[in-house]
């Protein structure tokens, strides 16, 4: 139950969207599928005066897929990803991610642009973005802009996102070879721990690799070192160990409920050698 008043207002267009949010001023808040700001809401962590429903929004709700790049739409459902065809073949690691966020109920509901604009360090898809050098894209009154998934989440619930922004789609690039691993918590599905992997691999050495941790430290970040232990690499057992050790990548691991700091950093390297092994597999 939400115990205190608000304006419920539904945008049918996207200038419709930033007209009814300046005339709410700091009072007011977008919505979409609504799994992380009612929560707050329930809880007097967030209490705008005005909601501004997006969700009838046209153009936010569809996947499409333009040579190498998929392009999903801010509106689009975790469920949506997951079923897709589309960013099945492009993307598996991608799809795959996105069928593992929460339960049927949070993954028919919630979109991965509201998703991507909470980033709670718990979440999966952060992770999995930057693993796979997504970019996202920004809407406001005043114009359009991209980010790239590794330069977007910079703390903790902190982005690159203005105040006023909407994340109207994400873009990801086609990456067969690609894969996600994560530890989930028993109660919430919230990822103790995830890593997103994708190689580049020419015969049986790895050219390249990009790795992407979420739930271990306070925002999403790349793993430079373990990414530089399995470049050039025959992804075998040394390789992985030298990995596995670099994956924490000098960050500082979140300690509390669901995890110590030590056990964070240990779940780090053996999600990453289960996301290689996936990704490996596909190529």
């Amino acid at each position: 139950m939400i115990a205190y008043n608000f304006e419920y207002k539904v945008a049918r267009s996207m200038e419709e969207a930033f007209s009814m949010l300046a005339d709410a001023g700091e009072n007011g808040s977008f919505i979409a599928g609504g799994h992380s700001l009612v929560p707050a809401m329930k809880l007097r962590l967030a209490e705008p005066e005005t909601l501004i429903d997006i969700s009838k929004v046209p153009g936010m709700s569809d996947i499409s897929v333009d040579g190498d790049t998929i392009s999903i739409g801010g509106l689009v459902t975790h469920a949506e990803v997951a079923a897709s065809d589309e960013v099945k073949n492009a993307c598996p690691g991608l799809a795959e991610c996105a069928g593992v966020i929460g339960d049927p109920q949070v993954r028919n509901k919630g979109t991965i642009g509201g998703n991507v604009a909470h980033a709670d360090p718990g979440s999966d898809y952060p992770g999995a973005l930057v693993a796979f050098n997504a970019t996202i894209c920004l809407t406001s009154s005043s114009g359009s802009r991209e980010v790239a998934a590794q330069d977007y989440f910079t703390g903790l619930f902190e982005t690159a996102k203005d105040e006023g922004e909407i994340v109207t789609s994400v873009k990801v690039p086609a990456s067969s070879a690609s894969a996600y691993a994560k530890f989930p918590n028993p109660a919430s599905r919230y990822a103790v721990v995830g890593v997103g992997v994708s190689l580049t691999m020419n015969g049986g050495t790895c050219e390249s690799a990009s790795v992407g941790i979420t739930g271990a430290a306070d925002h999403a970040y790349r793993a430079s070192g373990a990414e530089s232990a399995l470049a050039g690499s025959d992804l075998g057992d040394d390789a992985l160990s030298e990995a596995a050790l670099q994956v924490a990548d000098g960050q500082d691991m979140m300690n509390d409920l669901s995890a110590s700091a030590d056990y964070r950093a240990h779940l780090c390297g053996v999600m990453l050698k289960r996301a290689v092994a996936a990704a490996k597999a596909r190529n």
